[in-house]
């Protein structure tokens, strides 16, 4: 004879801390590596600038400081390059299953195969869990996977589009040698130090939710690929990093400058988001913006005017509509308009926007290595009071 087991009626104890809905506001670590203040319209990585960093600074130099802990001299950025350069190379184990992997994702491009790929490539490495890897190791093994990105991704599409892989050159800057692996042709100098300060420029951005997924699953002490496929994830969302290509989308579908005004108050006054404007952190000018909004310009070109004058016209007719909003221009409206004067396609910037970002996950990976608690948080139930009987079949 069974004994049912009444549960007491309420939680034996505290479910958690209630918290801001998506955790805004909510500090849930320490960081050396980077900070966004919104209030300001600033940014850094570790203490430096990060508009700075991309005005003066390669993107080596940007991803030493960033996984190395400091910006390195001409000694330290020639060893560097040394370093990490070969490591672009795909490995022997991955170039044949490449062509499989792009023709099932042909349709979802690059972004969606980069994760079996990399996860593919990190077993033919003998990638081993953070829990049972030294810190140095776990260094090598973030250079490894962050050099690799873009010659996958370039590969990728490549082949999604009936042609064959460029192979890396190691005497290219990393982002002259992404656009030269994109188009075959070396890019002109001002393509490249556009793609790089871009690159630069979004390579870390505060506790974002990329940056986050990837620090909860380097908590429990997964893989660093593993913890990167799962970044990957999370930015492929439409309101995260797949947002460039649908910011150049909507210069598209306003078409003419007669249309803006009409088009934007009808998609204002609908209540529809606006791709390229708002954010969550910012209440002043995105600077990411602001500098990319100058590298447009130094191009200059009718689809640059055309942009300036939407931004101009739409950031007045959301203080005429939405008074005592502060919505901005975010980095997405300018960053498709700068990787389409590079020559980038549009299935091609939220992955060249991955490539950035891996560089910025692996370094808060390894950070969040050194940490042994797991990440938990607990949820608030609201569903049907407890216990129900269970019905019978």
């Amino acid at each position: 004879m069974s004994t049912a087991i009444t549960p007491p009626q309420a939680p034996a104890q505290s479910p958690g801390i209630e918290v801001p809905r998506g955790l805004k506001g909510v500090v849930v670590t320490e960081t050396a590596l980077s900070d966004v203040r919104g209030l300001e319209g600033f940014y850094h990585y570790r203490q430096y600038s990060a508009i700075e960093l991309a005005e003066r600074r390669s993107l080596e130099d940007v991803w030493h400081l960033m996984l190395l802990g400091e910006l390195p001299d001409a000694a330290a950025r020639a060893a560097f390059h040394a370093r990490t350069a070969p490591l672009r190379r795909l490995p022997e184990a991955l170039r044949p299953l490449l062509p499989a992997l792009a023709a099932a994702t042909k349709e979802a491009g690059p972004l969606a195969a980069l994760g079996p790929a990399l996860s593919i490539a990190a077993a033919d490495r003998g990638i081993r869990p953070l829990y049972d890897t030294a810190p140095e190791q776990r260094i090598e093994d973030a250079l490894f996977a962050t050099a690799l990105v873009p010659t996958i991704l370039t590969a990728l599409h490549r082949l999604q589009h009936g042609e064959q892989p460029v192979e890396p050159r190691e005497d290219l800057p990393y982002a002259a040698n992404h656009l030269y692996m994109l188009t075959g042709r070396e890019p002109a100098a001002a393509e490249a130090r556009a793609i790089e300060r871009y690159l630069i420029a979004t390579v870390d951005h505060g506790f974002n939710a990329s940056t986050f997924t990837a620090r909860v699953i380097a908590s429990t002490g997964a893989d660093l690929v593993a913890c990167l496929v799962g970044g990957l994830g999370a930015l492929s969302g439409p309101l995260h990093g797949g947002a460039p290509s649908r910011a150049l989308d909507t210069l598209d579908e306003i078409g003419t400058l007669d249309r803006i005004d009409p088009w934007i108050r009808a998609r204002v006054l609908a209540g529809d988001r606006i791709m390229g404007f708002g954010h969550p952190v910012y209440r002043t000018d995105d600077p990411r913006s602001r500098m990319l909004r100058g590298v447009a310009e130094g191009f200059g070109g009718e689809l640059v005017d055309f942009a300036v004058e939407v931004e101009r016209q739409v950031l007045a007719i959301l203080a005429e509509l939405k008074p005592g909003r502060e919505l901005h221009t975010n980095v997405e409206f300018y960053a498709g308009v700068v990787m389409h004067l590079c020559g980038l396609p549009r299935e091609m910037f939220t992955p060249t926007f991955a490539a950035a970002r891996a560089i910025g996950w692996s370094a808060n990976i390894l950070e969040q290595a050194a940490d042994s608690r797991i990440i938990r948080p607990a949820a608030r139930y609201v569903g049907p009071p407890v216990p129900q009987p269970v019905p019978s079949a």
